[in-house]
């Protein structure tokens, strides 16, 4: 596997891509992993994209643009997502970071050719609008720890609005919350909660509540300020709906 952070996934994921129905594009590793907070315990979550067959968006039936699946693989939980392409290309130029943190997982399982050129139409699609994302998953996992005390949500709402203020500033999605601990201004204690959650998937979380909501509410200012402050464009680059409408028909009609 291709892995250009120090992360480890030990098991071999190129037969789960083998074995899928239809033509597999790209498929990486997300969630956890990606994040660089997973625990002994923790799942695999392999994100990616399939590539349907012609007859199969062209007839009466729905066609599965969405596969979801989990099942365990030599003792291993594996969560498997894939989008059929055109599905994907859309979710793209949605403002939508979750997705492109798949594509660009350094993590990689398979790639192809298609794969390469969806990472560089990427930079096309950012917005500043893209914001709006991490403010938002940042806002679930803060209520979801208010409700559980878990450390995993906790650590999820620092992740995205450190990725949120860090792709405001410098236009690069940066997935990675010890990197970005290292690039920003983050709170000192976090390394302490990573190591923490390495021990146990879903482990309590021991901090002191009035400190993290105040470095929680501090950063969604942060991300704010960098929001209002960026030179991210409000909408996708024109040229880039051509490329990928261009890239989708190709590759359709090449398989």
């Amino acid at each position: 596997m291709t892995n250009d952070l120090d992360i480890d996934v030990d098991i071999d994921l190129a037969p789960v891509v083998a074995e899928q129905p239809d033509p597999v594009l790209f498929a990486t590793v997300s969630g956890a992993h990606l994040y660089g907070f997973p625990s002994r315990d923790s799942d695999i979550d392999l994100r990616g994209v399939h590539l349907l067959p012609t007859e199969a968006l062209v007839g009466l039936r729905q066609p599965e643009e969405t596969r979801s699946r989990m099942w365990e693989r030599d003792g291993v939980e594996m969560d498997l997502v894939t989008h059929d392409l055109r599905k994907f290309v859309r979710l793209m130029l949605r403002r939508n970071g979750y997705v492109l943190e798949q594509l660009l997982s350094p993590l990689v399982a398979h790639t192809t050719d298609a794969h390469a050129e969806l990472v560089a139409l990427v930079p096309g699609v950012l917005t500043s609008h893209h914001a709006h994302h991490y403010r938002g998953f940042a806002t679930t996992q803060w209520r979801l720890f208010e409700k559980t005390g878990e450390l995993k949500p906790l650590l999820y709402t620092f992740r995205v609005l450190l990725t949120g203020v860090h792709l405001m500033r410098t236009g690069e999605v940066q997935a990675h919350l010890p990197t970005l601990v290292r690039q920003m201004d983050a709170p000192a204690y976090l390394p302490d909660l990573v190591a923490a959650k390495a021990e146990k998937e879903h482990g309590a979380a021991d901090v002191a509540h009035a400190r993290v909501r105040d470095d929680v509410e501090r950063l969604h200012a942060v991300l704010d300020e960098a929001q209002t402050g960026s030179a991210l464009p409000d909408a996708p680059a024109a040229a880039v709906h051509g490329a990928l409408h261009d890239l989708v028909v190709r590759v359709r009609l090449e398989r």
